[in-house]
C-alpha cells in the first residue's frame, strides 16, 4: 500500500471517528459552532466568578485584621476612657 493512500485512510478514518465523537456529545448540527462557544463563555464565567471570590475573600480577612489590629492598638493606648 502506498504512503499517500495510506495518509487518505488515516485522514478519512480520523475525520469520521471526529464527526461521531461530536455526534455523541450532540455536537453534530449546524448550531454546534454556537454551542462550543456557549460552553467556552460558560467556563470564563465560572473563572471569573471563582477568582472574585477568593479576592472577596482575600479583602475581608485583610479588612478583619486591621480592624482587630486597631482595636488592640486603642484598647493598649486607652482611647476609650480605660481606667487610670
Amino acid at each position: 500500500m502506498p504512503d499517500a493512500e495510506f495518509e487518505a485512510i488515516l485522514t478519512r478514518a480520523a475525520e469520521e471517528g471526529a464527526k461521531r465523537a461530536l455526534a455523541d456529545v450532540g455536537l453534530d448540527g449546524d448550531e454546534a459552532a454556537l454551542d462550543i462557544r456557549d460552553l467556552r463563555s460558560l467556563v470564563d464565567c465560572i473563572r471569573l466568578e471563582r477568582r472574585t471570590a477568593m479576592q472577596t475573600a482575600v479583602r475581608m480577612i485583610t479588612t478583619g485584621v486591621m480592624l482587630a489590629l486597631l482595636a488592640g492598638i486603642a484598647i493598649k493606648l486607652k482611647i476609650f476612657g480605660g481606667s487610670p
